[in-house]
């Protein structure tokens, strides 16, 4: 019999679906459904590890500017 799995839909920019999309490939532990382009459906459970692993991802990609400097 099949089961029900509780799920939460999340819209994001089409960047962020990816990063998604490739931390899930991994194990399959994220996503239970890919909608379009800028949205999907999550395992409820897994929404918190989910953010952790995105702001982890997020940071070590991020690069802040580099100050102007002067050109006098």
């Amino acid at each position: 019999m099949p089961r029900a799995i509780r799920g939460v839909l999340v819209e994001c920019e089409p960047a962020i679906k990816s990063i998604i999309v490739h931390l899930d490939s991994e194990n399959h532990d994220f996503i239970i459904e890919d909608l379009d382009e800028q949205r999907l459906v999550v395992k409820e459970n897994m929404v918190q590890l989910l953010k952790q692993k995105l702001e982890e991802r997020l940071k070590e990609t991020y690069r802040p500017e580099e100050p102007l400097i002067d050109s006098d």
